[in-house]
């Protein structure tokens, strides 16, 4: 392949070479002094995977381009990939890069259904099976569209649903994304290029330009001779990274659990809630990530405060209210839902935190093998719902807590609605100037108080602006 790529004018080769490492395994080695920003290598646009590229072949084009509906960008270069690594003859270059690839991985979608149960309740467990089901669906499309078509290009014993699988291993794990100035975005395999391993403890170092087409590679942090150089794939997340490139870092920093939210069109108020959502920058189904830096983002919050707005609030709620608390009994209730589905999500985990850690450092899954993996997968997450757990759990509490204090008033008060003098009784959540026994008497009187509502606190918010 060196060689090959030294004859398409690739820059740096003679300062690198491929060499084993214990922990990573196969990695790229300095063989020289680099700075850091310094240029290590250049891959020329010529010799790179890329969609443009797969349509130009003349043997391949044709047939991708008769797919209908067009194949997307994933399978166009796994079917790329496939193609030259069937070919007989020709295609000498990119043979060889194809040839230095790995035979097989160990991304989650080729976990055993025990060593997946090991991290049964995360998100990468149930993203994992439904990427399984949809892999075989999307293979009988091909199959039907294409392969089956043009059988002379694809022989079906090259292109098994296996191969298919390990092709789409390799644009996961080996893609590059770049967004170009046009706003257009390019995907890319770089051959010499993709066997740079991942450290978080370099700066993002891979670069596009998008003038000449060539990929380069920085120095992201300063290398002496015989070091093994690195590119930083971004601040990913575990599940993420098994899923996509078939590792996991210990105590990952960038762990985070999605959480997805969503109201259905046919629930009340609807169609001015979504308002709200879209005037927030949300929507009525948002997927939002708990992270162990902000395990419970303001975003959770907002949203879940005008799902749960009823009529007479919605008749006066602004959308910079969701900011914060728009009353009380509101974000009682917000903060008991997040709160019982957080436990409820913890419950699912078919491991728990604790047997986890003991199991782990007891062995019982061998370091570095999938359940392994899987193992930290599921302590990441569970980490991520704990810390979002108690954080709700606090905000409760004092809700609650403000809650009681307001509603411990003078035996003389009344309610504004029917002059009950007897408590409990809630402060209106707008203008905290009356008080209501009940919600039905808000809502009762809420035509007859409304207009004073709006001058109180008008006035109350322009006072708080002169101090």
């Amino acid at each position: 392949m060196e060689s090959w790529l030294k004859e398409s004018e690739a820059v740096g080769l003679n300062d690198l070479e491929l060499a084993n490492f214990q922990v990573t395994g196969r990695g790229v080695r300095s063989l020289q002094y680099f700075k850091e920003g310094e240029r290590v290598l250049t891959i020329p646009c010529g010799i790179l995977w890329t969609v443009e590229h797969a349509y130009a072949d003349p043997l391949l084009g044709p047939a991708l381009r008769s797919a209908q509906p067009p194949l997307t960008v994933e399978d166009t270069l796994a079917i790329y990939i496939l193609f030259v690594r069937s070919r007989k003859s020709g295609y000498n270059g990119l043979r060889s890069h194809v040839t230095a690839l790995p035979t097989s991985y160990s991304s989650s979608i080729f976990f055993t259904e025990n060593e997946l149960e090991v991290c049964a309740g995360t998100s990468l467990y149930t993203i994992t099976k439904q990427l399984k089901r949809q892999i075989e669906e999307d293979y009988a499309g091909l199959v039907a569209r294409i392969f089956g078509q043009y059988q002379d290009l694809f022989p079906p014993d090259k292109f098994t649903i296996e191969d298919y699988k390990w092709a789409l291993s390799t644009v996961w794990s080996r893609g590059m994304d770049f967004v170009l100035p046009d706003g257009n975005s390019i995907r890319l395999l770089a051959p010499f290029a993709d066997m740079l391993n991942h450290s978080s403890e370099v700066k993002q170092c891979h670069v596009y330009d998008a003038s000449s087409g060539n990929l380069s590679v920085l120095a992201g942090k300063d290398y002496k001779v015989g070091d093994q150089v690195f590119i930083n794939y971004g601040p990913l997340p575990n599940n993420r990274l098994l899923r996509l490139y078939g590792f996991v870092l210990s105590s990952n920093p960038n762990d985070s659990y999605d959480i997805v939210l969503s109201t259905h069109p046919t629930a009340p108020f609807w169609e001015q809630k979504q308002k709200l959502w879209i005037s927030a920058g949300l929507d009525s189904t948002c997927t939002i990530s708990l992270t162990l830096t902000d395990p419970l983002p303001k975003n959770v919050l907002r949203y879940l405060r005008i799902q749960r707005l009823d009529e007479s609030d919605l008749s006066v709620i602004q959308v910079d209210a969701t900011d914060g608390i728009i009353n009380e009994s509101n974000e009682v209730e917000v903060l008991q839902f997040l709160v019982d589905s957080f436990c409820g999500l913890l419950e699912s985990f078919g491991t728990q935190l604790e047997m986890l850690e003991e199991q782990l450092a007891a062995s019982v899954h061998p370091p570095g093998g999938n359940a392994w993996a899987a193992a930290h997968v599921s302590l990441g997450e569970q980490r991520v719902l704990r810390l979002a757990r108690k954080r709700a759990e606090d905000l409760l509490a004092a809700a609650e807590s403000g809650r009681r204090r307001k509603e411990d008033l003078s035996p003389l008060a009344r309610c504004a609605n029917c002059d009950k003098v007897s408590g409990p009784f809630m402060l209106c959540g707008r203008c905290k100037a009356v008080i209501y026994c009940t919600r039905t008497c808000q809502v009762a009187h809420y035509k007859e108080h409304k207009v004073v509502c709006r001058v109180i606190s008008t006035a109350s918010k322009n006072g708080s602006e002169k101090k």
